[in-house]
This record gives structure tokens, sequence and C-alpha cells, in this order.
């Protein structure tokens, strides 16, 4: 079965949007394919999402840090998300025909490259020595790193002693599961009110399990933000968090104004949001057209691939062993067993 590992690096620059363009060059000039990308003034934050093989994936990664070390300067940074690092996190998920644990050694290898760049490394979240979050490790942002690592928080790879890399600070690496990434834009209520809802829904303060929640004021837009990671979305339905902040603010006599989705758009965001507001009498998932068609598409290819391996197989020795050799690597990405060789 063909791997494919997507990687979703935040870096700490929004405003350069010719910067921001270059550096997703970079990304698919190291031959991933870039899904997404954004970028945020007030955050002062980008974020690409890409894919590809592992291999591919660890190329494009480790030299889109290289090109964040070396072109967006911290000392320089201000935005309202808290960050660390020019890269400032670059989680990987196991897509498709990985396990997690591949994707954990996928971001180890990174790790140690980036490492090998001078920016000291974190790992983060469930498979951290810790358990360290990445709230955890971005308190106090860069400033509070910039002379020296404070006790406990020393990073995973590098020097603690010669402390962050003097412009790119240090990044935060993990593998885990797709999540949800999400803002909710309100008006006619006031920030200190909104920063308390905030508190409430999120999952240290008791309210929404797996919500990380931050409520921001946002300058360039004038409107302020709920900004949040559903990190659980098939657990947690992001309709009952959406409909939380509404029913909050429509209260208070504000208004949301819209909600932001980074990076694309997921079934368990899309699909619940249609069976509620719709009230969709069969909701399941396997009736999503998009899916049914990809589920026949790649069927149809399997068995194309079987065909094609099947006569290189039966053909023998006439086949070059370049030939041979192709059918072979194709025919373990499309997870069929069967494979050619000159010896059968």
């Amino acid at each position: 079965m063909l791997p494919v590992l997507e990687a979703i690096p935040n870096f700490s620059e929004g405003r350069d949007l010719g910067l921001v363009r270059e550096l997703v060059d970079v990304i698919a000039g190291n031959g991933a394919e870039v899904l997404d990308w954004s970028a945020d003034p007030d955050h002062n934050r980008s974020v690409v999402a890409f894919v590809g093989e592992p291999a591919t994936v660890e190329s494009a990664a480790v030299a889109a840090a290289r090109f964040a070390r070396d072109h967006i300067d911290l000392r320089r940074h201000a935005g309202a998300h808290p960050r660390i690092g020019a890269l400032d996190v670059l989680p990987l998920i196991p897509v498709h025909g990985m396990t997690m644990d591949a994707a954990v050694q996928s971001a180890g290898r990174i790790g140690r490259r980036v490492s090998d760049l001078g920016v000291p490394v974190y790992w983060y979240g469930p498979w951290s020595s810790d358990g360290r979050t990445l709230a955890d490790l971005r308190r106090g942002g860069f400033e509070a790193l910039r002379d020296g690592f404070p006790p406990g928080r020393e990073p995973d790879l590098g020097d603690p002693e010669a402390g962050p890399h003097p412009t790119a600070g240090a990044t935060c690496v993990g593998a885990r599961q797709e999540l949800l990434a999400w803002n909710v834009f309100v008006e006619g209520v006031e920030l200190p009110e909104l920063r308390q809802l905030a508190a409430q829904m999120r999952e240290r303060g008791g309210g929404f399990p797996s919500l990380r929640v931050l409520a921001l004021s946002l300058e360039t837009r004038g409107t302020l933000q709920i900004s949040m990671n559903l990190e659980d979305p098939q657990g947690t339905s992001p309709m009952d968090v959406f409909e939380r902040i509404e029913s909050w603010v429509h209260s208070r006599g504000g208004r949301v104004q819209g909600t932001e989705v980074i990076g694309l758009l997921t079934d368990p965001l899309v699909l619940p949001a249609a069976s509620g507001r719709l009230r969709l009498l069969d909701p399941r998932p396997s009736r999503l057209l998009s899916a049914r068609l990809a589920a026949h598409l790649s069927g149809r290819a399997t068995e194309a691939m079987r065909g094609l391996v099947d006569v290189v197989a039966a053909e023998g020795a006439a086949v070059p062993e370049t030939v041979v050799a192709a059918a072979r690597r194709a025919a373990e990405a499309f997870g069929i067993s069967s494979t050619p060789s000159h010896e059968s």
C-alpha cells in the first residue's frame, strides 16, 4: 500500500507574502505536493500542508526548516499567536498506508536533521518523553528563551547550554492524528469576556475534551477571534463547540461573523454541520459522493495495476529487468502481494 505522510508546518511569518510564496516553492521544489497554504498578518504566521512518500516529506520539511532559519528573524517578529521558532511547530500525520509508529520515526529523522541546522528541537505531544504540550513549550514565547533555556525547558535535541538559535529560536516536532485548526470571528463583545469564554471552553478549564482555545484581538481585521485546535474532532463534535460559542455571543448581544478553517476541510467538520443544520435523515460517511468515487477509482486503478503485474510476471525473462523493477515497485505501492520476478 502506498504510504502517504502529511506535514503541516507553522512558520512565524504571515505578512511578507513574497517570502511565504518562496517558502511554499521550496517545499514543492523538493518533490512534495502542497495541498494548501495560508498566511495571517495578525497572527504573523503561515501554515503549509503538504503530502508525499515519507522520504520526500522529510526532505521537504528539512529544506523548509533551513529556509525559515535563514530568512525569518524572531528578534523582529511580533504577532498575536504564541511562538518560539521561525519554524515553530512541525506536526506529521500518517494519512494513508502508514502507522503512527512510522510517522514517529519520520518525525525523529526530521528532528535530528533540524537540530543539525543549529536549531534546537523539542518533541511534543503524546510521544514526547514527558508529555509536554505545545502550550507548555511556548509559554513566554521566544523571548522567554533568548537568555537561555529556563530550568525544565531544555530541548530534546541540541546543546542546552548554547540556548536557542539567535534568530530562528527552537522548533517543536511531533506526530499526531488529524486535527481541526479553526477560528471563529465575533463582534459586539469585549475581549476580557471572550477570554473568560475561552478559559471555560478549553479542556484544561473543564470544557470540551481535546479542545485548545485562545481569545485574540486582531488589529488588521478590527475584530475578535476564538482561535482553536480540536485534537479529536471524531470524539468532540465541532458543531457542539461552534454552537456553544454562537449561543454565548448571542446572549451578550454580539454575533458570529464567520468561521475560518486552517488547511483543508475535514469530514468531521463538514458532514455533522450539514447533518445538524439540514436535519439529514441518513448522514453516514459512507454516503459521501467524494468518498465513494475515491474508493471506486482506487479499486479500478488497483485492478489495472494487478493486470499489468500479472502480464510482466507471465512474460518472465522476456521483460527487461528495469521494467520488472518498476512493476515490482508499483505492485508494492498498490499493496499487490504477487510481484513480478525473473526468478519466478
